[in-house]
């Protein structure tokens, strides 16, 4: 479900006033949010299982392969680009040590990879706007686990286009397969789909 923006407040931007709502909201009401350029974007289902544990054992698969020094981390806190108006918070990052020192969120151009696995209530978050906003907000590569039909793509080569950033290209695949996240390659056999 996404919401839009309330224009009524004049003292801040719909942005912060985005960000307030969701400060407001912290640990009362059930599910996750996020803020798109189209407004809050809210999967009103917590993740289950199968979504915990894919986004568990690609990290943990990635962290087998990358060096000492570049970690894969699941959960908060979020990826944030005030200027252009967006806060996602990836499933799995994937970011250099160094950079996960301060407090506040992510700076986006910071990730070398954000990884999401799709969610069961709202799929388009991840296939679509996600798609549309990380290029936008200079993260370098996307991948996308689909526990629904068990496939997925990742994307990179940010270039420009009339309607912005956009990743040129585009690795599709199916689970079984090796997949290639950044620099590393990781196995997808054994990932859970969602039952039904």
């Amino acid at each position: 479900m996404t919401v839009a923006p309330d224009d009524s407040r004049q003292s801040s931007t719909p942005y912060t006033a985005m960000r307030g709502v969701l400060e407001s909201l912290d640990d009362t009401v059930p599910g996750k949010f996020e803020i798109s350029k189209q407004g809050i974007v809210h999967d009103m289902m917590s993740p289950g299982r199968p979504h915990v544990f894919t986004a568990g054992l690609i990290g943990r698969r990635l962290e087998r392969v990358m060096p000492e020094g570049i970690w894969a981390v699941a959960g908060e806190p979020d990826v944030e680009d005030e200027p252009e108006g967006i806060m996602r918070r990836p499933d799995v990052m994937v970011i250099a040590l160094d950079e996960m020192e301060g407090e506040g969120s992510f700076d986006p151009r910071t990730l070398i990879a954000a990884i999401e696995v799709v969610s069961q209530s709202n799929p388009d978050n991840d296939w679509v706007g996600k798609m549309r906003e990380y290029p936008l907000m200079g993260v370098p590569v996307y991948a996308v686990f689909d526990p629904r039909t068990g496939t997925g793509a990742v994307m990179s080569d940010i270039h420009a286009t009339p309607d912005g950033p956009r990743y040129a290209t585009r690795k599709d695949f199916v689970y079984g397969e090796d997949v290639t996240v950044a620099d590393w390659t990781i196995s997808t056999e054994g990932l859970p789909r969602y039952a039904g």
